[in-house]
């Protein structure tokens, strides 16, 4: 059974032009004014790769950081022992452990958006996997958070580092920014989410690349994007 659309929602459906693949820069222009709930609604991004993730060599994974930011708070746990926890703690880390954080995680203490964890304490991470794997918040050396370089790690995910992942049909979804961000900022956050994609194409990826890419926010519908507009961006 299909689900009703309220009043509201078809209103910011009437304000898009279906029959048209938008510019990057014109489908944010659109986006922002879908606005219409309470709060400071995210902007993001849907994008469909002409990939398929069961070979391993098409499984797209990896980051970015965002010039501007994803306008996110972000809580980071960090696995690390000794020297490297200090150094955690100095950098912003909001929570710092070991063997402490495992047994915590395993009581179901979960208070934190992303974690890192140095390699010697990747042993201990393994025994949570099971917890931390379905929630997205398995640390991996492919977006940086597993490193022993933990100062680095922790800014960039406080400046505004995007994790991504292809799911088995093909699909990556994004927060790419605020409502309240400008359009310009928007733009740059936009082509540098498209363009990390872009460089991580595989070479046995045939065909399309992207097959279809779409712009909303939190309660809105999607604007979608000439896709033939995208492959260039690097």
């Amino acid at each position: 059974m299909a689900k009703k659309l309220s009043k509201r929602y078809k209103g910011l459906q009437q304000q898009i032009d279906n029959t048209k693949l938008y510019s990057v820069s014109e489908a944010i222009a659109l986006v922002k004014g879908l606005k219409s709930a309470k709060f400071n609604e995210t902007v993001e991004i849907a994008m469909n790769l002409g990939v398929d993730p069961r070979h391993a060599d098409q499984m797209i994974r990896g980051s970015t950081v965002l010039t501007h930011g994803t306008g996110k708070i972000v809580r980071v746990a960090v696995f690390a022992k000794g020297a490297k926890a200090d150094e955690a703690r100095a950098a912003g880390a909001d929570i710092v452990g070991a063997e402490d954080l495992v047994a915590d995680i395993k009581a179901g203490k979960i208070d934190f958006d992303v974690t890192v964890a140095t390699p010697d304490t990747m042993g201990l991470v393994g025994q949570i996997g099971r917890i931390l794997g379905p929630k997205g918040l398995m640390p991996n050396p492919k977006n940086g958070t597993v490193t022993p370089d933990v100062t680095k790690a922790i800014r960039n995910l406080k400046a505004g580092q995007v994790n991504f992942r292809v799911d088995k049909k093909g699909n990556i979804h994004a927060g790419i920014g605020k409502v309240n961000f400008s359009i310009e900022e928007l733009i740059v956050n936009a082509k540098e989410f498209i363009g990390a994609i872009n460089r991580l194409k595989p070479s046995t990826s045939k065909g399309r690349y992207i097959n279809s890419t779409t712009l909303s926010l939190t309660m809105s519908p999607g604007v979608k994007l000439d896709v033939t507009t995208l492959v260039d961006i690097k």
